[in-house]
């Protein structure tokens, strides 16, 4: 559910109570988006709530409260996509397609046949990087939730998970009883992998990690949302 059912602007704040603007979400409605005090736009907690606020006078416009605070229930079930890590920028793609699909969490992965390795360092790096791109991604979507961003994990810890399954051009059709999905690395699965956990089908192709990612959380986000219809 989006807040109000309408496409103003949203931003997320950390206090709905006593909401107050990061400084580039306030340059953003007040000097992208030509906002001027008394200008409403939807705030949200990033956790389930929202409410409308209207922007305050003074240079950095904090926000006051307009309207009641709304809570969401969270959908159910609760859809999580595990990814291999991959080159470039490809990471950052995934997470925003994901995040505006209205997926939970995203955990990028190592697997066996894994060529992108990610040191300490350059994980936290990334993972920072990564959850403010969920976080743009959710206040242009107009989520009321920002999916949780997980930790580097390793297959074994993932494919543990309920109702956890890999992304397999030989695999079954995709289901709500699997709402966690892993995307294997350019390299494909390893034997290994491949008898620790069944698969689900995206596709009659073989798809780019990228792609099967955004494939996978399209076809559960419908299913759960109701928008396609389970055989």
């Amino acid at each position: 559910m989006k807040p109000g059912g309408g496409d103003g602007p949203h931003v997320f704040v950390s206090d709905l109570e006593r909401p107050e603007l990061r400084d580039e979400d306030s340059h953003h409605l007040i000097r992208s988006l030509r906002l001027r005090p008394g200008d409403s736009f939807t705030a949200s907690d990033g956790a389930g709530s929202w409410r409308v606020c209207r922007l305050g006078s003074g240079p950095h416009g904090v926000p006051e409260p307009a309207g009641e605070v709304v809570y969401v229930e969270a959908p159910r079930p609760r859809l999580a996509i595990g990814f291999a890590l991959i080159k470039g920028g490809r990471p950052e793609l995934v997470v925003q397609k994901l995040t505006e699909l209205g997926v939970d969490a995203v955990v990028p992965f190592a697997a066996d046949r894994s060529v992108v390795r990610w040191d300490a360092e350059r994980a936290a790096r990334h993972i920072q990087r990564l959850r403010q791109v969920a976080r743009e991604a959710a206040m242009q979507s107009r989520q009321v939730r920002i999916p949780e961003i997980g930790e580097v994990a390793e297959f074994a810890d993932l494919s543990a998970q309920p109702g956890a399954v890999r992304a397999d051009i030989s695999g079954s059709p995709p289901s709500l009883e699997h709402p966690t999905v892993l995307i294997g690395p350019e390299g494909g699965w390893s034997e290994a992998e491949r008898r620790q956990l069944g698969a689900i089908r995206l596709s009659t192709s073989v798809l780019r990690s990228e792609t099967a990612a955004i494939a996978a959380a399209t076809l559960l986000a419908a299913l759960r949302e109701g928008l396609a219809a389970t055989s």
